[in-house]
């Protein structure tokens, strides 16, 4: 047989060269929750996608969702979710795209009571501080410094992965990918543990970890490492907030993108095909009743444990597995009232120096800490109210306060306003973290929190889901789960 000509060869050849045409992005995406894990995602995944996809958010509830505000004498106060770390790269990147600003700071001392007397009081002087802390508990604080920083260095790479568009397809693989198998171990053991083996005091975890981890996930010492150097972050470094309130975030992200929003509660998901390739349906419960929509794609942002939702699957095969573990009750008071000073030891309110109180973990305690809280709206003239006047206050406990205890607290007091949440995964509940994909364009995003849970935690969870949804998508097989990414990034810089 001859030879083809050269003429009808070089054609073929280069269409055997050509890459395959790119699949036609998803022409809807359901997003079950608008906080800010539903709202970081939803502006992701349009950026990967594009501005054609549809793009629905359901949210029976406000938008923000923990990222709460509760209105005291006309002014707006955080509820929870307060402060967010100079490191938080994607919460910066939120505001500077938003135009939003940074809250003015408002200084004030922070002390730590174990219930009879102040175990560690902050002063006005830098150097004063470090001193008291080298005369109670020695170097203790300087080896835990280290280690919070050797945590976040190797933390931060995930900012240059994810802008070289890394994404992992489980939590182990992205924990693995930052610290190799001893991320992964951080997930398991308690953060005392930890801090123990590097030479941190069994006192300093007693007095100052406790309370740390007390104030942000109401929990103890034996919250796991990797957990407990997230929470320690926040209370080493500089933080700031939102003005107007952090949960203008959520708000603005979803308007950015022209998400529609549904108010409607998500009941379930149930698997059907379309020309070969799964379609989600999603099953809802609004203000008109029952309804349904078709998705190419899903993802599940609100917690699937069954402690905080009855959330069903129909469909799958093999079925996708309960979620085990549980979830920490926590209250929040905010109280406009007159602080009794005196249960602290300073019978004269003029003196109490304090604007936040965190708590040792004291049996008799029935609080995890308190603060003098500013409006999100802080004026040039703003200043903070002088501990003999009435001022608004947010306590943090397990159990709601009855009339006695507010009565140890405060000599009178106007309001108070309590929120009961199911906030943070109660990290003794369960020894494996959730899956990120549940089935091939259904994702789960809130599975982060039994990681760590933090506002950056969710964003980097949100921009990670984006990038994993859009890879399987387009089957880049090579943006996934790869190996050895420190080296691989530096190639291609």
């Amino acid at each position: 047989m001859a030879a083809p000509p050269a003429a009808l060869l070089l054609p073929a050849l280069a269409l055997l060269a050509a890459p395959a045409a790119a699949r036609a992005p998803p022409r809807s995406i359901a997003v079950v929750g608008a906080g800010l894990g539903g709202s970081a995602v939803t502006y992701f995944l349009q950026q990967h996608f594009g501005p054609q996809v549809q793009l629905d958010v359901y949210e029976p509830a406000g938008v923000g969702g923990r990222l709460a505000t509760v209105t005291v004498n006309k002014q707006q106060y955080e509820s929870r979710g307060a402060s967010i770390h100079a490191l938080s790269l994607h919460m910066q990147d939120f505001v500077k795209i938003l135009g939003l600003k940074h809250r003015r700071e408002v200084p004030g001392k922070s002390a730590i009571f174990s219930g009879e007397h102040f175990v560690l009081e902050e002063t006005d002087w830098y150097l004063l501080n470090l001193f008291r802390l080298w005369w109670h508990y020695g170097i203790s604080f300087l080896r835990l410094q280290m280690w919070v920083e050797e945590v976040m260095e190797k933390f931060m790479r995930i900012y240059k992965y994810q802008a070289h568009g890394y994404a992992f397809s489980s939590l182990e693989e992205l924990l693995r990918s930052l610290g190799g198998d001893a991320f992964v171990n951080m997930t398991q053991r308690s953060v005392a543990e930890s801090l123990l083996e590097v030479g941190v005091t069994q006192r300093f975890v007693d007095d100052v970890i406790a309370a740390v981890l007390r104030s942000s996930y109401g929990q103890s010492v034996l919250v796991p490492a990797f957990a407990g150097a997230m929470s320690l972050v926040g209370a080493q470094g500089s933080t700031w907030a939102v003005d107007g309130g952090n949960k203008l975030v959520c708000s603005g992200l979803l308007k950015l993108t022209k998400a529609n929003v549904i108010p409607a509660r998500v009941t379930g998901v149930s698997l059907h095909s379309s020309e070969g390739r799964p379609l989600y349906q999603v099953h809802y419960e609004g203000s008109e009743g029952q309804g349904s929509a078709f998705y190419d794609m899903v993802v599940v942002t609100t917690p699937l444990h069954p402690s905080r939702s009855n959330f069903t699957f129909e469909n799958f095969e093999p079925p996708i597995a309960d979620f085990p573990g549980a979830f920490q009750p926590s209250v929040t008071s905010v109280v406009h009232g007159y602080l009794n000073s005196s249960y602290f030891g300073f019978p004269d309110p003029k003196l109490f120096p304090f604007a936040s109180i965190l708590t040792t973990d004291t049996p008799d305690l029935f609080f995890n800490a308190m603060d003098n809280i500013c409006p999100v709206n802080i004026s040039a003239a703003f200043r903070r109210k002088q501990p003999q006047e009435a001022a608004v206050w947010r306590v943090l406990s397990q159990q709601p306060l009855d009339k006695r205890q507010l009565k140890t607290l405060f000599r009178s007091y106007y309001s108070v306003q309590v929120t009961e949440w199911q906030t943070y995964p109660r990290y003794d509940a369960a020894k494996s973290l959730p899956p990120i994909v549940l089935h091939e364009n259904l994702f789960y995003l809130s599975g982060v929190e039994w990681v760590a849970s933090s506002m950056e935690m969710i964003a980097v969870a949100a921009k990670n889901v984006a990038l994993l949804a859009y890879n399987r998508w387009h089957q880049d097989l090579e943006k996934i789960d790869q190996k050895d990414l420190m080296h691989k990034v530096k190639t291609e810089l």
